[in-house]
């Protein structure tokens, strides 16, 4: 579950995790649009967040922002409610802003924010292929997508979005590969990731706290829980209501407070809740969770009655059963065991 979330907010935040101060691009109404739409996002508000991103493609048809964006929002609104995304649309809107950002970097290769759009199209794209299980071109598409980032950090070694991105690759790539270490080639960088990772949280001063949640679950795979808890605090007093600091924060506090964690999750599952039509994958999800961590207190009664009202659920959609079909199968086994 870690790895599974730690991945899809890796690429989140690499687009999120907008610019610097300093490494704003130099032109006011593109940032105005840019932090609106950027904010509606934060705040779970994805169609208003389109409609800024849509303004921003049709003022600027020239600029691979505005297509970018609108991929992003998918993608994120997708993730958030649990739906299955539209890769078609998403991938259109990517290809669109690979050939944009090939063509402006070829005519200009000097422009760091040209190698930025390149590495920002090809990350994407490569985690679009995540999605539909193609991960041989993911894979290829990623390690591209990193070396433009290192080429922006090349032209700008302050331009700290790069650090982010970086730092997240280095960590994950040592940390899933670490079977490895005794071969001669394999080099750990974790550590270094992690350097990368808290350089950028410190020097960024825009979006700062988007940077903080690769850190966040990078400290939850490390097990400095603590370290993870007072990051995430720390961006929720900015962001309260936003579900994927919450989700973050619940699972670090797992090991630290599972009272606390179960507290948060339960929050989660209002704010789910309050969804119009939503289809009950993330509330299935977070309840199964949460009986887990009532099991592992000893409170059984309660873990029992929330595998029971997850096996209670009806008519949800053929997409939700069959993404949450191993799922219902362990909330059987939780069942079972907590009976027997």
């Amino acid at each position: 579950m870690v790895l599974c979330r730690s991945i899809t907010i890796t690429f989140l935040v690499l687009l999120l995790n907008y610019f610097a101060y300093s490494q704003r691009f130099p032109n006011q109404e593109i940032n105005r649009l840019l932090d609106v739409g950027i904010e509606y996002v934060l705040n779970q508000n994805y169609d208003l967040a389109k409609s800024k991103f849509s303004m921003l493609e049709k003022k600027y048809p020239e600029l691979p922002f505005g297509k970018i964006y609108l991929a992003v929002v998918d993608i994120t609104k997708a993730f958030d409610y649990g739906e299955e995304i539209n890769s078609e649309a998403i991938a259109k809107n990517l290809d669109e802003a690979l050939e944009l950002s090939e063509n402006l970097l070829e005519n200009n290769p000097t422009d760091i924010w040209n190698h930025y759009f390149v590495a920002l199209s090809k990350g994407y794209k490569s985690y679009l292929r995540v999605l539909n299980g193609d991960w041989l071109s993911a894979i290829s598409s990623g390690l591209s997508s990193v070396n433009y980032f290192a080429d922006c950090l090349e032209l700008d070694s302050s331009f700290y979005e790069s650090y982010v991105a970086l730092g997240t690759f280095k960590f994950w790539k040592s940390r899933k590969l670490e079977f490895l270490g005794w071969l001669p080639f394999f080099d750990d960088e974790s550590e270094n990731g992690i350097r990368f990772l808290e350089l950028a949280l410190d020097k960024t001063s825009y979006n700062k706290n988007l940077a903080a949640i690769s850190l966040i679950w990078v400290y939850i795979e490390n097990k400095n829980f603590y370290r993870a808890i007072q990051i995430a605090e720390k961006e929720l007093k900015k962001n309260p209501i936003n579900r994927t600091y919450k989700w973050a924060l619940a699972r670090a506090y797992e090991d630290v407070n599972p009272k606390i964690a179960i507290q948060v999750y339960k929050e989660l599952i209002t704010s789910y809740q309050k969804i119009p039509d939503q289809n009950h994958y993330h509330e299935i999800a977070l309840k199964h969770i949460i009986a887990q961590q009532y099991a592992k207190i000893g409170e059984k009664r309660d873990a029992l009655r929330l595998c029971d009202e997850i096996l209670s659920f009806q008519n949800l959609t053929e997409y939700v059963r069959e993404k949450l079909a191993d799922r219902f199968k362990r909330v059987k086994k939780l069942q079972k065991e907590l009976i027997d």
